[in-house]
């Protein structure tokens, strides 16, 4: 009796046991009978089965990555170009991802590759260097995160977001030698232009000192031959005065300044007429 009873009481263990599933956080589950789908989106939580006929699959529901390795590609102007990429997506119908890729995230993975490198090979065929490096990837994930999708409707799968890493030019390639050539070109030719700038607000700059020096000078020159002029007008005005007082005296002067000036250079020679007025002084002593 007490046998039979632990017979029982193991079967009906084993029958609970059987009978509940919990599907976690994170997961998401379908609910299979002889191999044919009969429930699918289980939330996470406790659930209940038929012992033995039935079995569940669970998978997860998280965002997952597949990431590429680098790849080359061509850009419309025919360069080469290394890049690589990882995409975000997430499942959205167990059932349909169990029916196209037995559940298995390495085959799901397997074949969205394909479907995002030949539209990432037709979106750089189409575009140049320049606009890939210039600011032309955010246009391209997007526009390729549509097609992606479009042709993962089936599966079950929903790419949430694409990404470009890195785009590398080909050291074997001549790209890399094109790039920097084309670098160096720019930066000379910036260099040139700033090299005219300068040259020419140096000129600009030369040229306005040269003017101001020019109108400094003649200021100055002016100033001088003012005063000068003013100097002689006031020794003229005095020698008037003087002249005025005693015209002889005054006479007598001058001739002895003009004796000092013809008798002050050394070794000199002044040959001048006997009756001449310039000697009057010298001959008529009284």
């Amino acid at each position: 009796m007490r046998f039979a009873s632990l017979i029982i009481v193991l079967i009906a263990v084993f029958i609970a046991a059987n009978s509940a599933f919990v599907v976690n956080e994170g997961q998401t589950a379908i609910l299979l009978q002889f191999g044919r789908i009969v429930r699918t989106g289980y939330a996470p939580g406790l659930h209940v089965k038929l012992p033995l006929l039935q079995q569940v699959k669970r998978f997860d529901k998280r965002v997952l990555t597949l990431e590429s390795p680098p790849e080359r590609y061509l850009t419309s102007e025919k360069k080469d170009v290394n890049i690589d990429f990882f995409v975000k997506w997430r499942i959205v119908d167990a059932g349909k991802y169990y029916v196209t890729v037995a559940g298995e995230e390495k085959f799901a993975q397997a074949r969205v590759a394909p479907i995002v490198k030949e539209g990432l090979r037709t979106a750089i065929n189409s575009r140049t260097l320049r606009e890939l490096v210039a600011g032309g990837r955010a246009d391209l994930a997007k526009d390729l995160v549509l097609e992606v999708n479009q042709k993962t409707q089936g599966m079950g799968i929903e790419v949430i977001d694409l990404r470009i890493k890195r785009i590398d030019l080909p050291e074997d390639g001549t790209v890399i030698g094109s790039v920097y050539e084309r670098m160096r070109s720019e930066r000379k030719k910036v260099a040139n232009q700033l090299r005219a700038e300068g040259s020419e607000t140096g000129k600009t700059i030369r040229a306005d000192a040269d003017r101001q020096v020019q109108v400094i000078n003649a200021e100055a020159y002016r100033d001088a031959q003012k005063t000068r002029g003013e100097g002689d007008a006031a020794a003229s005005q005095t020698y008037a005065s003087a002249y005025g007082k005693d015209a002889e005296f005054f006479a007598f002067y001058r001739s002895l300044e003009a004796y000092r000036d013809a008798f002050a250079i050394p070794n000199g020679t002044l040959v001048l007429d006997q009756k001449s007025e310039f000697l009057h002084y010298l001959q008529d002593s009284k």
